[in-house]
């Protein structure tokens, strides 16, 4: 599944469930752009299990703390990049879809 699909998908979801349920976007999540577009079309939150597991395997300890680390830092350039400071400021309006 390409990374656009899975995000379309993400907000039909969040659209038919509305606040009744929290939507977590598990799947597909590599790195820090994809946490942010998942939050901004509605998720309370994002699994990259994959990313650790191959990092784990790849680096032991170290590679996850490494991937963690990189992706902390992916999120917060991003964040600075799309002009936000906080999480609660993403929304759709922070998109744009070609």
């Amino acid at each position: 599944m390409d990374q656009d699909h899975l995000f379309d998908q993400l907000a039909e979801i969040v659209d038919a469930v509305g606040d009744k349920i929290d939507v977590i976007c598990e799947g597909g999540i590599r790195r820090g752009t994809h946490v942010l577009k998942a939050l901004s079309l509605g998720a309370k939150a994002c699994s990259g299990g994959r990313m650790y597991l191959y990092a784990l395997a790849a680096g032991g300890q170290k590679g996850v703390e490494k991937t963690l680390y990189n992706l902390k830092n992916e999120i917060e350039r991003d964040m600075k990049l799309m002009g936000v400071s906080n999480i609660k400021q993403l929304s759709e309006k922070n998109l744009r879809f070609r």
